[in-house]
C-alpha cells in the first residue's frame, strides 16, 4: 500500500468510527472526513474543492430539491386519505384488514419515499391511538405497518437512493447514464414484494397485546398530518411532484434539465406558500443531504488513491472464479446492511460498501449495476436490531420483547436481502 492509500484508509475508518460512537451528530462526520482529505493533502492541487466536491455534484443538488418537495407533498389531503383507509381497517379487523392495510401503507410509502420519517411516525402514531381490537391487535400491525412504510408498492419515489446509487456509480467511474431509474424502481419494487410476502407469512408469528397508550406528541402528530393547504396550492403541490418524479426519470433523455427541474418546483412551493423559507432551508441543507455531499469526495478518494481497486482485485483474488455472481451481491448486501442497521448511516456505509462491491465485481467480471443497486437499497433492510429510528420505535411502542421482535424481523431480514439480490441480477444480469 502506498502512503496515500494508508491516508485514505485513515479518513475512512475515521469517519466510521464518528458514525459508530456518535461522536458527532448525524450528517457532520462525513464533513469531519472531508476536512482530513485536505489536511492530508489527498486532494491534489487543489485540496478544497477536491475534499467538497459534493457540494456542487448535480445529483446531491437534485436530492436536496427533492427533499422540499417532499416536505410539500406531506401536507396534501392524499396523507389524510392514507389515515381515513386505515383507521376503517383496523377497525373491521382480521387478517385480510391486516393485508389491506399492509398495502395502503405501502401504497402511502410509494408517495413519500423510502425512509421517510414523518411518515412512519404518523403511522405508528395512528397505531397507538386505536382502540384495542382482539380481531386485530396493534401489537399484529406496529412492527409490520411501520416497516411497510419504508417499501413503495408503486415505485415511482425512489429518488433519494436512487441519487445515491448516481453517486457511487460517479465515484466508481462508471457511467450514471447506464442506470436508468425505471431499472433501478424495478428493483425496488422486487424488493417490496418480498417484504409483502413475509409480513403475510409472519403475521402468526407476531404477538397478540395492547401497545403504548397514546401520548400528547402521538396525538400531535396525527393533527399535524392534517392538510392545512388551499385546494390549489394542492393541486401545485402534486403537479410539482409529479413533474419532478418525470424529469427525473428521463435523465437519459433531458440531461442537465433533469437534475434542476426538481430545484425549480422546489422554488414554486415557496411563491404558492407551500412551504416557508425555513422549512426550504432545512430540508434543503437537511442532515441526509449533508451526509451525502460528504461522502462522495470520501468514496473519490478511495478510489483515486486506488483503494478501493486494491481492495476489490484482493477480495476477487480471494474469492476466486468459481463464486456465484449471486453469492457476491448478497454478501456485500448483507455487509451494507448490518452496518446500516448498527450506525443509522444509510447513505454513508452504501458509500462505503458500494464502491468495493463494484470493485469486486469488476475484477471477476460481474456485472457491477446488479451490486451497486442491491448494495445501495440493502442500506434501508436493516431493522433487525431496534436501534436507532424506526425499529426503535416499533420494538418500544409495540411492547415486544426481544424474542417477539426477532421472530418476525430477523427472517424478513434475510427474505429481503434474498428478494433484493434476485432482482438485481434479473434487471442486471451477470
Amino acid at each position: 500500500m502506498t502512503v496515500s492509500m494508508i491516508l485514505a484508509l485513515v479518513v475512512l475508518v475515521a469517519m466510521i468510527a464518528m458514525i459508530m460512537f456518535d461522536v458527532l451528530p448525524f450528517g457532520l462526520p462525513p464533513i469531519a472526513a472531508c476536512l482530513l482529505i485536505v489536511i492530508f493533502g489527498l486532494g491534489g492541487k487543489d485540496p478544497i474543492a477536491y475534499a467538497f466536491a459534493g457540494f456542487t455534484n448535480s445529483t446531491v443538488w437534485m436530492l436536496a430539491f427533492f427533499m422540499v418537495i417532499l416536505a410539500a407533498i406531506q401536507k396534501t389531503s392524499l396523507i389524510n386519505k392514507v389515515k381515513d383507509a386505515m383507521t376503517a381497517l383496523v377497525n373491521k379487523g382480521g387478517f385480510k384488514s391486516y393485508v389491506l392495510l399492509l398495502i395502503v401503507v405501502m401504497l402511502g410509502a410509494s408517495l413519500v419515499g423510502m425512509g421517510s420519517t414523518a411518515f412512519y411516525v404518523l403511522i405508528f402514531s395512528l397505531v397507538v391511538t386505536m382502540p384495542y381490537n382482539e380481531k386485530l391487535p396493534g401489537s399484529k400491525l406496529m412492527l409490520p405497518l411501520g416497516i411497510a412504510s419504508n417499501h413503495p408498492l408503486i415505485p415511482i419515489n425512489v429518488a433519494l437512493q436512487y441519487g445515491v446509487a448516481v453517486a457511487v456509480l460517479g465515484a466508481s467511474g462508471l457511467s450514471a447514464n447506464s442506470l436508468p431509474m425505471v431499472q433501478f424502481g424495478i428493483v425496488s419494487f422486487i424488493l417490496s414484494i418480498g417484504f409483502l410476502l413475509w409480513a403475510i407469512v409472519g403475521y402468526k408469528f407476531l404477538p397478540s397485546h395492547p401497545v403504548a397508550e397514546p401520548t400528547i406528541e402521538n396525538k400531535e402528530a396525527l393533527e399535524e398530518g392534517a392538510s392545512a393547504l388551499s385546494p390549489a396550492q394542492e393541486t401545485v403541490t402534486i403537479l410539482s411532484f409529479v413533474v419532478a418524479i418525470i424529469a427525473m426519470m428521463l435523465v437519459n433523455v433531458i440531461g442537465p434539465l433533469s437534475y434542476i427541474i426538481p430545484g425549480i418546483c422546489a422554488f414554486v412551493m415557496v411563491l404558492t406558500k407551500v412551504v416557508d423559507f425555513a422549512e426550504f432551508r432545512d430540508n434543503l441543507f437537511s442532515p441526509i443531504i449533508l451526509m451525502t455531499a460528504g461522502v462522495i469526495p470520501v468514496a473519490n478518494c478511495l478510489a483515486d488513491t486506488g483503494l478501493s481497486t486494491l481492495v476489490g482485485n484482493t477480495v476477487a483474488h480471494a474469492l476466486g472464479a468459481g463464486v456465484p455472481a449471486f453469492v457476491v451481491v448478497f454478501v456485500f448486501a448483507l455487509l451494507c446492511s448490518t452496518f446500516a442497521c448498527f450506525t443509522g448511516s444509510q447513505v454513508g456505509m452504501v458509500m462505503i460498501f458500494a464502491p468495493l462491491a463494484i470493485s469486486v465485481c469488476q475484477g471477476l467480471g460481474i456485472n457491477p449495476m446488479a451490486a451497486a443497486v442491491a448494495v445501495t437499497l440493502s442500506a434501508w433492510c436493516g431493522h433487525y436490531m431496534p436501534i436507532d429510528g424506526l425499529p426503535a420505535m416499533a420494538y418500544g411502542m409495540g411492547k415486544y420483547t426481544m424474542p417477539e421482535f426477532w421472530k418476525f424481523t430477523i427472517p424478513m431480514y434475510f427474505v429481503r436481502l434474498v428478494f433484493l439480490t434476485a432482482g438485481a441480477m434479473l434487471v442486471f444480469p451477470a
